[in-house]
């Protein structure tokens, strides 16, 4: 854990492509990592090795940044860590192409700007590699459900190719994850499908999508759907969010999910807001909730008894439970 404190954000940030956009002695200014942004606020303490994001009012050390990015607990942070200080001394530890540290170069100690490294999409095939699908799978992900709206993109950084899960926004821009990678592409905009429905779920991330969908596997998708892949990107799916009746909002448990809604309500006051992060409460939102029923299902073994299939059957009656737990309510005659 001690040796942790000798990797600086700094030099973490710029091993994922990050860079400053200006710096002054004894700190630099960033766009923030953790949303999207045009000015930078996100400010990196290099002398006490501190980070704090003026737009979220949240700051920390390197262990809490890791567990912000990658979402995971203060356990994994500092797995993910070490595994990347072997990376540094030359043990194969990262997946090529997924979480390699990106070649930036050094960075002076002192300068006046800085350019963040241009992202350029390389190309975009169905979802095939064992890590991409193993990284979904751990985050509780059917894979038919994931096969259906995300696509394995290549894209390129500074000369350097890689790969990611890829999920579309309606700009053309890609929204990109991997198990050591967050990130986007430009344009930055938000995703809609339209079934033509007067009822609409709406969701921070293409994850909490992702699992929300995977919840109700295997129905489909009747209602209409929008995915922000930023709170930012609110004020531009206000438009097509405030043609329903019915909004039903799936956004995280925390203060910036909370202000969203919020700021729903306001800009949509013809429809029907229903803030549904009441019924993943305990859980910062839909995939971690997803996770989490994932883990406290019982274990089946590989012969099953007629007990065993009695069983497997209530477990199956409680999965719909779960479903039926976080789906919303039908509403004005539509099927959800």
């Amino acid at each position: 854990m001690n040796d942790l404190k000798n990797i600086s954000i700094r030099q973490f940030l710029a091993r994922r492509g990050i860079l400053p956009k200006y710096e002054r002695n004894g700190y630099g200014m960033y766009l923030s990592p953790l949303r999207e942004e045009r000015t930078p606020s996100f400010k990196v303490d290099y002398v006490r090795n501190l980070w704090y994001d003026f737009g979220l009012g949240e700051g920390g050390t390197l262990r809490t940044l890791v567990m912000r990015l990658e979402r995971c607990d203060s356990r994994e942070a500092v797995r993910r860590l070490q595994n990347g200080e072997k990376g540094d001394t030359g043990i194969a530890s990262l997946s090529p192409g997924i979480g390699e540290p990106l070649g930036v170069g050094g960075v002076s100690p002192v300068v006046c700007s800085a350019t963040v490294p241009t992202l350029r999409i390389l190309s975009d095939a169905s979802l095939r590699h064992p890590a991409l699908v193993g990284y979904l799978a751990s985050r509780g992900i059917v894979p038919s459900v994931a096969a259906a709206f995300c696509r394995e993109v290549r894209y390129e950084v500074n000369g350097r190719a890689f790969f990611a899960v890829g999920f579309r926004n309606d700009a053309g821009g890609w929204e990109l994850r991997s198990e050591r990678f967050k990130g986007g592409s430009s344009p930055k905009h938000i995703t809609t499908l339209d079934n033509r429905s007067d009822t609409v779920i709406a969701f921070e991330g293409f994850m909490d999508f992702l699992a929300y969908l995977s919840l109700k596997h295997p129905e489909r998708l009747r209602i209409d759907a929008a995915v922000l892949n930023s709170v930012v990107n609110l004020p531009k799916a206000v438009p097509f969010l405030s043609r329903h009746p019915v909004i039903h909002a799936f956004f995280d448990n925390d203060e910036a999910g909370r202000k969203t809604t919020s700021d729903l309500i306001r800009l949509c006051p013809r429809s029907e807001v229903i803030d549904q992060s009441s019924f993943y409460s305990g859980h910062k939102d839909v995939n971690d909730y997803l996770i989490a029923r994932i883990k406290d299902r019982p274990k089946t073994t590989k012969t099953i008894s007629d007990k065993q299939d009695h069983s497997c059957r209530n477990n199956l009656q409680a999965l719909k439970a779960e479903r039926a737990e976080i789906e919303p309510p039908c509403r004005k005659g539509v099927k959800i």
